[in-house]
Order: structure tokens, then C-alpha cells, then sequence
């Protein structure tokens, strides 16, 4: 990266965004200095850190036509009140207000996994090519697998869960650390919102506008869980009819599957 993408780069402030404080350029000495991000980034976080961490249905990025083209969970970092913020931001693109514009990439950047299969074969960027990403992190955070699972052969997380999603077999795909702590409507809403966000083609692939809006329904559909289940309990405290396993159960289901779009 130049001085002056540098530079720019310094000029960019939002709140979703590590902020770029600085850079070194003396000689063969070069770095980027970003805002100190107290708890690092999803990897070896329990589950419970993760889904508390992720805020969603505010202004992002993307709603002012910028694309990332590196979303993915090592590079969501979060901060001392686990706020999370992308960062790596160097490899973004600012993508044409005209609808149907597409921005001509020469050489592929990105991860394997994460990448827009249609950015990949046609080198053309648009819009939507960081929904896929967006996708396949929210699919990592429901299933608490990674987007290329190695087990006796690798296998992309997609590849994974559409089989269990044909056979209807929510239980098998949600983090199995819930154990089985979760609403299932809200589940299945937010799995499938994921899934629209990784189709192949981009003209099939819900909107980041759509996906926060439907995202923002699951979390509301698993608040009003949580405080039914909270409620029954508090009924159950006061008639003395709980056992006592039931306490562990109740405290793991306030952190169910949509809080992972919730601070």
C-alpha cells in the first residue's frame, strides 16, 4: 500500500471500521497502524463471546456502495466492549452508484472461502460480491464451524449444511455448544437468510439492506423467546417446581442463535 492510500485510508471513519491511526514507511520498515482492538478477533472465543459481539441493522459499509472484498471472521475485530469492527480494510473498492455497474478486477484478492464465486471466475465486483461473505461468517456463527470444514476431506461450510437443510435437520446444524438452547423459527429464519446471501450468481442474492432487515426480525423473534423462557422460569422459581438442571439450561438459552446479530 502507497503513502497516499495510507493516507487516505486514515480519512475513512466508521463505525463498523477499525480505525487506521498511522503507518510506518522508513525504508524496509513498513506497517499499518490501526486503533488497539483489546479482544482480538473471533478465533478462540467461546460462542457466547462471539454472539454478543456482532451488531447488525445499522449503517454499514456496504450501504454506501463500498465493498470490502476480505470479510471474514479473522479479520472482524472487536473491541474492549466487544464491539465488532472490520478491519483490513485496504483491500476495498468503491462500487458505481448505477445499479447495474460492475467494477473490472485484474488479479482476485480475498480468501478462499469467503471469496463471491461469480467475482471469482468473471473478475467483475459488485455490491453485492461481500453479501457472500457476509453469508458464509453468519453461517460459521449459527453452526460454529469453519467456512472450509477439514474432516476426512475438506468441504466448504455451504457444501455442508444444504444437505441437513433439505433433511430438515435443524438440530445437527445449529452450534451444537446450545445444546439445543435455541427458537427454532428464529433459527431457520436466520439460516435461510444466510443461505440467500451465498447463491451463486449475484441477480439471485438477497440485497445487505434486505439481509438487515431480516436479520433484525430474527433477533426480535429470539428476544421474545428469551423472555418467555425467562418468565417460565422465574414461574417455576416461585412454585417451586424447577429442578435444578433446568438453571444451567435457562442461562445458556439468553444467549441463543440470533444474539449473534446483537451487542
Amino acid at each position: 500500500m502507497g503513502r497516499f492510500a495510507a493516507e487516505l485510508l486514515m480519512r475513512v471513519h466508521h463505525r463498523n471500521l477499525a480505525s487506521l491511526i498511522g503507518y510506518c514507511d522508513e525504508g524496509s520498515n513498513m506497517a499499518l497502524i490501526y486503533e488497539y482492538m483489546a479482544n482480538g478477533n473471533f478465533e478462540g472465543l467461546s460462542l457466547i463471546q462471539k454472539f454478543k459481539s456482532i451488531e447488525l441493522g445499522k449503517e454499514t459499509p456496504h450501504t454506501n456502495r463500498c465493498s470490502t472484498r476480505d470479510v471474514k471472521t479473522a479479520n472482524i475485530l472487536l473491541s474492549e466492549k466487544m464491539d465488532a469492527k472490520i478491519a483490513d480494510f485496504g483491500l476495498s473498492r468503491a462500487i458505481p452508484s448505477d445499479d447495474h455497474s460492475d467494477v473490472i478486477i485484474t488479479t482476485v484478492m480475498g480468501t478462499a472461502g469467503y471469496l463471491d464465486p461469480e467475482y471469482f471466475n468473471s473478475r467483475k465486483l459488485n455490491e453485492k460480491s461481500d453479501v457472500v461473505s457476509l453469508g458464509i461468517v453468519s453461517l460459521e456463527l449459527i453452526t460454529g464451524q469453519n467456512a472450509i470444514i477439514k474432516k476426512d476431506e475438506s468441504i466448504h461450510i455451504v457444501h455442508w449444511v444444504s444437505p441437513l437443510i433439505e433433511r430438515e435437520d435443524i438440530g445437527s446444524i445449529v452450534d451444537q455448544r446450545l445444546h439445543g438452547e435455541f427458537d427454532v423459527s428464529s433459527a431457520w429464519k436466520a439460516l435461510q437468510v444466510a443461505m440467500a446471501c451465498t447463491r451463486p450468481k449475484s441477480l439471485h442474492r438477497a440485497t445487505m439492506s434486505t439481509v438487515l432487515t431480516e436479520l433484525n426480525q430474527c433477533l426480535a423473534m429470539e428476544l421474545s423467546h428469551n423472555r418467555e423462557t425467562k418468565e417460565r422460569f422465574s414461574e417455576e422459581i416461585y412454585s417451586g417446581s424447577y429442578h435444578s438442571s433446568e438453571v444451567c439450561s435457562t442461562s445458556t438459552a439468553s444467549y441463543s442463535i440470533t444474539s449473534l446479530f446483537a451487542r
